[in-house]
């Protein structure tokens, strides 16, 4: 485990261009009269752009990790504490039933048009599974269960963790340019950015409606990863592959239900029992902005602006078209189930 002080340098850093990042949204709204760029999204900006000119040294690596992961973790789970009961009655059993089949169309989607590109049945399987779920955290949880090698399964997260900044940067606009209402836009969020985490910074410049629409919806989809292992771990042996690989083993129920997931869903209940009122869940939800915003700059600063490269062609092609697809299938239930 890292200890404490092998992690201030790299926290501190993200904890700087984090403040920068507020001071530009501070400044955009003494400017304009609102933010234009939240700084949930500038801080991303500005530690890709720092990224680009120079490479943080390896005192700085185990910092920035720690709050691109864990410092964002910390800040999904807080979330359930601002999410409304209401919000949560007003999905109903239609929206759920809607992410369900939204996944399972992505998945048979995302795997046909990498097959169409020539890419290998498990590379396939990773690539849309990633897409359809949720990104690094999907491609982890599945590779064992399909018995993906090792260099497809660094291919996939390398160039899905580019993916997922470029997708969170650029699904605000579309749907400010759209002018989709905050519940409309929350699903269509929800349902095409990658990671949990990254559906705050894709969602918050919407609104708050916006940014817990799209929580749950994300977290819905995150919840289908265990009964997508379960039928991929089933359909592993017909995939094509090596004669005599070992059994394929499944991923243990933390990597199914992360646990911030579990505290996410524990918070929302206790708040459903009204044991956390408006202003404490107010006051949590700043906590939880400013968390958001350190641990974006720690994304910026962690993308490897070679990942295009390394990932190849193909790789690359089939992530570009899913995500195109997957964002063009969203539009119907994001119109549908809660309204233009």
């Amino acid at each position: 485990m890292t200890q404490p002080p092998a992690l201030v340098s790299g926290l501190m850093l993200s904890a700087a261009v984090g403040l920068v990042a507020f001071g530009l949204g501070d400044l955009e709204v003494r400017l304009f009269g609102r933010a234009w760029i939240e700084p949930l999204v500038l801080a991303i900006l500005l530690g890709v752009l720092i990224r680009l000119v120079w490479t943080p040294g390896p005192r700085f690596q185990p910092g920035i990790k720690f709050a691109a992961k864990s410092v964002l973790e910390v800040a999904v789970a807080l979330l359930g504490a601002t999410v409304s009961a209401q919000a949560l009655a007003s999905a109903g059993l239609p929206l759920l039933a809607g992410v369900v089949v939204f996944v399972a169309v992505a998945l048979g989607v995302g795997y046909g048009i990498g097959k169409a590109l020539g890419l290998p049945d498990r590379m396939a399987i990773l690539i849309a599974a990633g897409n359809a779920i949720c990104g690094n955290s999907a491609i982890a949880a599945v590779a064992p269960v399909i018995r993906a090698e090792g260099r497809d399964v660094a291919a996939a997260i390398a160039f899905t963790a580019v993916m997922g900044v470029i997708v969170v940067l650029l699904l605000p606009p579309l749907g400010m340019a759209l002018g989709m209402s905050q519940p409309s836009y929350g699903v269509l969020a929800g349902l095409t950015v990658y990671a949990v985490p990254q559906v705050l910074a894709a969602a918050a410049p919407m609104g708050p409606v916006a940014l817990q629409v799209g929580a749950l919806i994300k977290l819905a989809r995150v919840l289908m990863l265990g009964p997508v292992c379960f039928v991929l771990g089933l359909l592993a042996p017909r995939l094509e592959g090596v004669a005599g690989e070992a059994p394929s083993r499944r991923p243990g129920l933390r990597h199914m239900v992360p646990w911030f997931i579990a505290v996410f869903l524990i918070l929302l209940a206790v708040r459903s029992f009204g044991w956390i009122d408006e202003n404490l869940a107010a006051s949590i939800g700043e906590g939880v902005k400013v968390l958001t915003v350190l641990a974006m700059a720690a994304l910026g600063l962690g993308v490897d602006p070679q990942g295009l490269v390394r990932a190849g062609p193909r790789v690359a092609a089939a992530s570009v078209l899913t995500v195109l697809v997957l964002i063009v299938l969203a539009f119907g239930p994001a119109l549908l189930l809660v309204g233009a």
